[in-house]
């Protein structure tokens, strides 16, 4: 009996150990903040000035981003729109830098009945 009596006190001393150590690492982990030796009232601070503007500001976007008179070339949409809708559109280009990259194959239109009412032709008004 005597050893089984030793076996377990040493168990629970190695228990008890590995218990306080993780114990004073939690103690000494609260610490941390405190140890980054820093004047402010913790890290988040010191920037109140701007804060303050940003919260305060009626309009946070850039002026040009109000600007509506966006150049567009309203013949050139007008085309693009047409090959859509009859089933003509025209594949992009390669722009590929390496000697792998080959052009997509030319494929047959699926459909080509106009999906809408088309340039000529007036839509309905409701």
């Amino acid at each position: 009996m005597p050893s089984f009596s030793k076996s377990m006190h040493t168990s629970a001393g190695t228990i008890l150990r590995a218990v306080a150590s993780v114990g004073l690492i939690a103690l000494l982990g609260g610490c941390s903040e405190y140890m980054r030796r820093s004047d402010a009232i913790s890290l988040d601070a010191g920037d109140a000035v701007m804060t303050n503007r940003v919260t305060q500001m009626v309009d946070p976007w850039p002026r040009e981003s109000a600007n509506r008179d966006i150049a567009f070339n309203g013949e050139r949409m007008e085309a693009a729109v047409e090959r859509y809708r009859t089933g003509r559109v025209i594949q992009p280009a390669g722009i590929g830098t390496g000697s792998a990259y080959q052009a997509p194959q030319p494929q047959a239109p699926a459909n080509t009945t106009p999906v809408g009412p088309t340039v000529t032709q007036s839509a309905p008004v409701k």
